[in-house]
């Protein structure tokens, strides 16, 4: 069984916000895809996704909201750290 590393990192300023996703495993990277898809579906608004490389073998995603006027977005995030057992974020 495998430990789940995922860190997840918040930003946000009027009308656009950020949630970054580090993960280090194939494993990590299904679980955060399958939340991303299901939660995002939830909102009218289309987030802006893309994956990058970090340090250490590990790589993050990123899902970005642009005016975001009524802040949907947090409620998606909330809802996509809640389906990967996040409890806290940077």
């Amino acid at each position: 069984m495998s430990i789940c590393s995922i860190d997840a990192e918040y930003r946000a300023e009027e009308r656009y916000c950020k949630l970054s996703l580090a993960y280090s495993s194939d494993e990590e990277y299904q679980k955060i895809n399958d939340a991303v898809e299901e939660m995002t579906a939830l909102c009218d608004l289309t987030p802006h996704m893309y994956t990058s490389n970090i340090a250490n073998g590990r790589n993050v995603l990123v899902i970005e909201y642009h005016d975001d006027n009524d802040r949907e977005a947090g409620k998606v995030f909330d809802r996509i750290m809640k389906k990967l057992n996040i409890t806290s974020c940077d």
